[in-house]
């Protein structure tokens, strides 16, 4: 009967709901820093910049 409580209360799945959390912020994050890379103002933005680069 112990163990089966002290199995009831543990956390071991907790790792893995936590590293779904964690990826799913890293592919929500991903998906608005390309929403904003691929803007029309941010790209004008980044290709000016290479061009004085280059000049």
């Amino acid at each position: 009967m112990r163990r089966l409580i002290a199995r009831l209360r543990g956390d071991a799945g907790m790792n893995t709901a936590e590293y779904a959390v964690g990826t799913l912020a890293a592919v929500a994050f991903a998906g608005i820093l390309l929403k904003v890379l691929t803007s029309g103002n941010v790209q004008s933005a980044l290709t000016a910049v290479i061009d004085r680069a280059l000049k």
